[in-house]
């Protein structure tokens, strides 16, 4: 299997003479490593040894799969402080965004699905909906996909990947994987301890590159999962409806927070600033944008800019824990964000804290923007960075109808001290899950489904419950004769006898009235 540390060679040889791509630290500019871009060729080759592997897996059994993937548990808790150096290299991250982060979620997930995997996949028996079907014994069962692709983003390499990864597993696929070229290390190698330190079956490997990289995967594979941008996720939903394979894409976020004028203040303000800068803003259901209404609108500004002046900025070392807002991933993201602070500021918005880069590095300062409306890119396009605008608004009416008012709708927030009232407000905003006072919590909710509407995702939920790992399979139903009968009614020859009695059969069976049963 492929390993960004172990260079070219690995995942099927040299890269047919192309350039290694270079891992830089977004907090220093140094060269923390390279992985090969890998040609299509060379994803073709890999993923057919994954589907030559993978029959033995599923032959394994839940049991089999479950001791497998709980070593792989033990050896991400058993390699913790290792794997998050390497996220910490490759993303800028400041300590403490790792312990919840990374590791974290990825055990999480691992043992939800080590527990209730089996249980999601039993085989059922539905009962037969009607009289006339009681010669039939039901039953579904759950068949894997032989071979899935997991695409994912640059924002938190490892928990991205975990978030897909057991599932699919515990499901009896193999999966091929494919980390961001941005941050691929620590993913690589989570994958490489799979194989070398574990010897654990061949059904998980990675692949490295850009764009052809990609591309590749989904036209290798026979379910995608990928997470990222909407421009990337449309083209491969255009891609998969093209092969008829399966799909699920989560994508931006604009995530509203309604603070209602009954609200908690203390915790709304630590929410909202812990929900807007966590991980300097980069997570998929990040709050975005903040609604609160009039009469508390001037106090929570000024607790949530006071909050944010005391937040520190910058890289710390292992096990520090000292600062809290670390670096921007990549050197677009950050032209991204600055270019929303900009337009804010040219369209009325005034910076209360922030709104600058910092330098050395790829760092951008917590932001707290006011006086922002609808027309400003910060309220309407995904800035995926440590900004949070606030915009005062007249009622909670007011509030659902700016936060509806979007491309977007993964996840949302709302605050309120009378439950009944945040409940109505909550139904609705129309979004994938609504959190009522808190923030992201939604995505740690393993039971329920974690999944997008209109631009921020499409097919399957990304996670949760059952259908978190049934979107790995197709159902198979299997239709049985109960009794040995020597035919059907409906069977050939044609007889008048036969029709006239499924006709009566019919009527009998299917009206509600003893009229039209008995024909008169």
């Amino acid at each position: 299997m492929s390993s960004a540390l172990r260079g070219p060679g690995a995942a099927g040889g040299a890269s047919a003479g192309r350039a290694p791509i270079e891992v830089r630290c977004p907090a220093d500019g140094r060269i923390v490593g390279t992985v090969p871009d890998m040609s299509a060729g060379q994803v073709r080759a890999i993923a057919a040894g994954l589907r030559d592997a993978q029959p033995e897996w599923e032959a394994l059994g839940f049991a089999g799969r479950r001791r497998w993937l709980a070593a792989f548990r033990d050896w991400l808790l058993d390699n913790e402080k290792r794997l998050h150096e390497l996220v910490r290299d490759e993303t800028g991250k400041a300590w403490g965004d790792l312990a919840m982060g990374e590791v974290t979620p990825s055990v999480d997930v691992l043992n939800y699905y080590l527990k209730n995997g089996e249980r999601f996949l039993a085989p059922w028996h539905p009962r037969p909906h009607s009289p006339a079907m009681l010669t039939k014994r039901l039953t579904v069962t759950y068949d894997p996909h032989r071979l899935v692709g997991v695409i994912t983003p640059w924002n938190a390499q490892l928990a991205m990947q975990m978030l897909d990864v057991p599932a699919a597993l515990m499901a009896g696929c193999a999966v091929l994987t494919k980390a961001s070229e941005e941050t691929p290390l620590a993913w690589n190698e989570a994958v490489r301890g799979w194989s070398e330190d574990l010897g654990a079956p061949p059904v998980l490997d990675v692949v490295t590159g850009r764009g052809e990289t990609g591309a590749a995967i989904v036209d290798a594979v026979d379910m995608i999962q990928f997470t990222g941008s909407v421009e990337t996720g449309r083209r491969i939903g255009v891609r998969a409806a093209e092969r008829l394979i399966p799909y699920s894409l989560e994508l931006g976020g604009k995530d509203p927070m309604v603070v209602l004028a009954d609200a908690d203040l203390d915790r709304a303000v630590s929410a909202a600033v812990w929900g807007g800068l966590y991980n300097a803003g980069q997570i998929c259901v990040s709050v975005e944008r903040v609604y609160v209404e009039a009469p508390v609108y001037d106090e929570f500004v000024a607790r949530v800019a006071e909050k944010v002046r005391s937040l520190r900025v910058g890289m710390d070392a292992p096990d520090e824990y000292g600062t809290d807002i670390g670096a921007i991933a990549t050197a677009n993201q950050l032209d991204i964000i600055e270019s929303h602070v900009r337009d804010a500021v040219s369209k009325g918005a005034k910076v209360l804290v922030g709104g600058g880069r910092k330098e050395p590095g790829q760092f951008f300062e917590p932001t707290v923007l006011v006086d922002v409306d609808h027309t400003m890119d910060c309220m309407r396009a995904e800035t995926f960075g440590p900004t949070l605008p606030i915009m005062k608004v007249a009622d909670a009416d007011e509030a659902v109808r700016l936060a509806n008012d979007s491309d977007f709708g993964l996840a949302a927030s709302v605050f309120g001290g009378d439950r009944v009232r945040a409940r109505h407000v909550a139904r609705l905003i129309d979004s994938g899950s609504v959190n009522i006072n808190n923030a992201m919590t939604n995505v740690f909710q393993l039971p329920v489904p974690m999944g997008g509407r209109r631009g921020s995702g499409l097919g399957s939920p990304r996670l949760g419950g059952a259908e978190g790992i049934r979107k790995y399979t197709h159902p198979k139903p299997v239709i049985e004769e109960r009794f040995r009968l020597k035919s059907e009614l409906y069977w050939y020859p044609t007889t008048a006898k036969n029709s006239k009695l499924m006709s009566r059969a019919t009527r009998f069976l299917g009206a509600k009235d003893w009229k039209r049963r008995l024909g008169r």
